[in-house]
Parts: structure tokens; C-alpha cells; sequence
């Protein structure tokens, strides 16, 4: 029986054994680790920065002084020159009064001021003649009734001017006119209304005296100083940032515990001994200018930073 023949067997390739990973130097290794250790530290201290030792807040507003108008003589409104939210100049004419009573009334007391003219003339001549006379022509005592008369007629030669003068003044105060740089705002008159003395017509928002008022915690206030630099950040508008210098910090907020309740006694809010919120103090900030594009309004809502001025050498530390 005939056999096979064994196969031959070949030799197979001897299997590679994997590469070893390289390894990094060390000292690169080192290098990248203190990079991450170093970024991660100024990201830290930046954070500190900005979170917690550079007072800031969300909470500011916008403020400005207002005039309210009122005319100081009563009558028919006979001209409105403005409308609501019209920027005005300190001097424009905001509304004429009918003014045809208070021109009489300055003739009348021009007539007045001519009869108690000629009362100090004649008066005044009088007295004069009196006193050169001798003493057998007239007495002492009469002398003396003719420079009362004469001096009782200077008298009301002056008050005649002063009506004069105030007759004018009212008839200056029929225009009224604007006391400020603003905008109008809340006009509660028209043309034919009639305009009541001391009753406010409309109100002007200042536009000379916008300030900031950023309300800070009280564990910010040590960092906080007059003069130092702020910038505030309009809710409106992120993108426009104003630069500001802190003007004041508030001295006194409401304390609700010292109102009095029930029976007049003091009413004390409830708290947690664990729990202490810091008050927020109110400190002013002045705007240094406002861009014309940029469309203020009392009451707008603002984030402030003050950036709190680096101490000169041998000053007292913050």
C-alpha cells in the first residue's frame, strides 16, 4: 500500500513583537504639567479678581435730578411750545399764560408810581418853604408835620415802585421757561387750561446731573474709595460701556427693624443666627460723558466695577 508523503513544513516568519510607546522626555513632561498648573492659577486669580476683590454689582440704576415746573401766576394757558420727551435748553419757553391782566395791572401801578411821584414833589416843596422860613413866620412843630408828610410821601413813592416791580415780574412770569438742560416729561397741560400758581404743569429730567447710583454690599465698602475709577455696563446697551468715578458713598439706609409696630413697639424681623446678609449701601457714581447715540433714561439698570486706585507709596493701606 502506497504511502503519502508527508507534507513539508516550512518555517513560518517569525511574529514581530509590538513597538514600545515612546515616552516623553521627562522634562517636557514637567514643562506641560507646570503650564496647566500655571494657566489654572491665573484663571483662579482671575476669577478672585474679578468675583471677589474688585467690588462690583448687577445692582445699579440710573439717576437724575428733576425740576418739576410750576407757574408762579395764575391764568389761561394760551401756547404749549413743547411735547413729552423734547430735549430742551435751560431759557427755551416751555408755555405762555394769558398775560392781558398783568398788563393792566402794570399800568395801574405805573399811574400809582406817577401820583405818589408828584405827592413826594409837592411834599418835599413844601417842607422846604417851611424851613426857610423864620421862626416868627411858622413853628417848630409845624416844620416838623410838613418833613413827616414829606418823608410819609417818600414813603409810599417807594412802595408805588416795589407794586411797580412786582407787576412786572408777574408779567415776565406769564412765559415760563425752561430752568434746566432736559427733557420733558409728564405734561399734564394744554392750550386753554387753566394754569393754577405753586400746581406743577410738567416735570424736566436734568440731563446735566445723570449719575449712577450702584448699590454694593458692605463687605465691598473697604475697597471702595472717593475718586476711584468705575465702569459701568447699561443693561440696554452691553457693547457701550461708560466711564464713571465714584463721587460718594451713602451714610444711612432704613433700618425696617426701627419702624414701629403693634402698640408703638419696635418691630424686629425674625432671623437665623447662622445667617448674616450683608446691607447694600448705596455709592454715587458720576458719569464722565455720555455718547450722543446712546439713549439715557432715569431708572435703567446698570453693572458697575470700580477699579480701585493703586495706594502711593506711605499711604494709609486700604
Amino acid at each position: 500500500m502506497a504511502t503519502m508523503p508527508e507534507p513539508i513544513l516550512r518555517n513560518p516568519a517569525p511574529s514581530r513583537a509590538p513597538a514600545a510607546p515612546a515616552i516623553a522626555p521627562p522634562a517636557f513632561t514637567l514643562a506641560a504639567a507646570g503650564m496647566v498648573v500655571v494657566g489654572a492659577g491665573l484663571l483662579a486669580w482671575l476669577a478672585w479678581d474679578y468675583y471677589v476683590d474688585t467690588p462690583w454689582t448687577r445692582d445699579g440704576t440710573v439717576r437724575a435730578y428733576t425740576a418739576q415746573v410750576a407757574p408762579e401766576v395764575s391764568g389761561r394757558v394760551t401756547a404749549v411750545a413743547v411735547a413729552d420727551d423734547q430735549a430742551v435748553q435751560r431759557g427755551d419757553v416751555l408755555f405762555r399764560i394769558d398775560d392781558r391782566d398783568y398788563r393792566i395791572a402794570v399800568r395801574r401801578a405805573q399811574a400809582a408810581l406817577d401820583r405818589a411821584k408828584a405827592a413826594l414833589t409837592n411834599s418835599r416843596a413844601e417842607a422846604e418853604r417851611r424851613e426857610r422860613l423864620s421862626d416868627l413866620a411858622v413853628s417848630a412843630e409845624v416844620r416838623q408835620t410838613y418833613e413827616s408828610q414829606a418823608a410819609a410821601a417818600l414813603a409810599a413813592y417807594e412802595g408805588a415802585q416795589a407794586d411797580l416791580d412786582k407787576a412786572n415780574l408777574d408779567l415776565e412770569r406769564t412765559t415760563v421757561r425752561s430752568p434746566v438742560n432736559g427733557f420733558v416729561t409728564n405734561r399734564l397741560l394744554q392750550a386753554g387750561t387753566y394754569a393754577v400758581s405753586g400746581t406743577a404743569a410738567m416735570t424736566l429730567i436734568d440731563s446735566d446731573t445723570y449719575w449712577v447710583a450702584g448699590y454694593f454690599e458692605e463687605t465691598q465698602l473697604r475697597r471702595i474709595r472717593i475718586g476711584d475709577g468705575a465702569t459701568v455696563a447699561l443693561m440696554g446697551f452691553p457693547d457701550h460701556p461708560l466711564a464713571g468715578r465714584v463721587e460718594g458713598i451713602g451714610r444711612g439706609i432704613t433700618d425696617p427693624n426701627a419702624a414701629p409696630g403693634v402698640a408703638g413697639l419696635p418691630a424686629v424681623n425674625p432671623v437665623f443666627t447662622w445667617v448674616r446678609l450683608a446691607q447694600r449701601i448705596p455709592v454715587r457714581i458720576r458719569i464722565a460723558a455720555v455718547p450722543g447715540s446712546l439713549h439715557l433714561a432715569a431708572g435703567m439698570t446698570a453693572t458697575v466695577r470700580v477699579r480701585p486706585a493703586t495706594p502711593s507709596p506711605g499711604s494709609a493701606p486700604r
